[in-house]
């Protein structure tokens, strides 16, 4: 009986977890869409270390209501 509920929490830990970076990712496309730059780009060729700390922190933000979501 406690075996299947460890079970049960596992599994349902990696779908949470895989239902949340997934979110985190079509996030973070619907964002890189609607500037009017290539966010990578700009951040990995041009060294735009300011973008960079912007998109973190949206990223974080992101991460942070997806948790809440999923937590309750």
């Amino acid at each position: 009986m406690v075996d299947q509920v460890k079970l049960g929490a596992f599994v349902s830990s990696l779908v949470y977890s895989f239902v949340g970076v997934l979110v985190f990712w079509v996030s973070f496309l619907i964002i890189d869409r609607f500037t009017p730059y290539q966010l990578w780009k700009e951040i990995i060729e041009e060294k735009n270390t300011a973008l960079a700390v912007v998109v973190g922190a949206i990223a974080i933000g992101i991460c942070i209501i997806v948790a809440a979501a999923i937590h309750g």
